[in-house]
């Protein structure tokens, strides 16, 4: 059995999976994370690089650049031209990142789950009660990005930015373990619901969840210095537009992204939790013309 095989095996218990990855201190270590790998020491980068390739499946063959100065700029690498397809049917809305599809299905009295069992309200994760009304007998779909995937996320559809707002908090692992043991995960993690409308007029929103050693969520367009947790909590008005698979922002590491739509909006045909999706693949279908 080789290393990397045996650490797996190891790291798959939950017990063990469950104290290392949240029994420890974990904002100091989201903040070490933040600072380490950032260092572009050459033998500093080799020796992360090295390391994190071995515990994730890391696939670069996508990546704009194939040499990183550091650990942190492999993590957010952009995609070189034409690595993802963005399905160009207008009644569909795409993935907005590559991912692991988690739990979706119907709103259900303003009430959704992390995982069978565990319900949490759109409410608490939007931070809103008003904001969440918009959603009542809608959709929702999570979408888990490991710690190997493509970090940055993009536009479903041609759309306008509202509004973005930003609720500090924990960096709970976003793993599908500590999603069975911890109650309402995604509304205690830091995270940044963005409001937006589609051409149609339809209402949609992202929110980005954050996590342990990735509580940093980057909005360029928003802020291009520094990320949302730089601007403190509250809302932040936008009229930023993009297009239909145009970049939008990405994390540091990791994480999740819910995607909230309306009643007449359901996730496409096929659509079973645990699947791994691709940017730009069909995600959502509305009858009518989104733009």
């Amino acid at each position: 059995m080789s290393l990397r095989s045996a650490m797996l095996r190891i790291a798959a218990q939950e017990d063990i999976n469950f104290l290392l990855t949240n029994r420890i201190p974990r904002y100091a270590a989201t903040r070490f994370m933040g600072w380490f790998s950032k260092l572009e020491n050459p033998a500093v980068r080799t020796a992360s690089i090295a390391l994190w390739r071995l515990f994730c499946d890391v696939d670069l063959t996508d990546a704009a650049e194939k040499r990183f100065r550091s650990l942190h700029q492999a993590f957010i690498r952009p995609l070189r031209p034409g690595a993802r397809s963005v399905a160009a049917d207008p009644q569909l809305l795409v993935s907005p990142s590559d991912g692991i599809v988690g739990a979706h299905g119907r709103i259900a009295d303003g009430q959704v789950f992390q995982v069978k069992g565990f319900p949490y309200a759109i409410a608490d994760l939007l931070g809103s009660a008003a904001e969440a009304e918009t959603w009542r007998d809608g959709w929702f779909v999570t979408l888990r990005l490991t710690a190997g995937m493509y970090h940055r996320f993009h536009a479903p559809h041609d759309l306008t930015v509202e509004q973005v707002r930003y609720i500090s908090g924990d960096t709970w692992n976003v793993n599908p373990i500590a999603l069975k043991r911890i109650e309402r995960l995604f509304c205690k993690n830091e995270r940044a619901p963005i409001t937006a409308r589609l051409a149609g007029g339809q209402q949609i929103a992202l929110v980005p969840v954050a996590a342990i050693l990735v509580a940093s969520i980057r909005l360029p367009w928003l802020d291009p210095d520094r990320n949302v947790r730089a601007g403190r909590e509250g809302v932040r008005p936008s009229s930023a537009r993009f297009a239909k698979g145009e970049e939008m922002g990405w994390f540091e590491h990791g994480s999740t992204i819910v995607v909230l739509s309306p009643a007449d909006c359901p996730p496409v045909e096929g659509l079973v939790e645990g699947q791994a999706i691709r940017m730009g693949e069909p995600l959502l279908r509305c009858p009518d013309p989104l733009a």
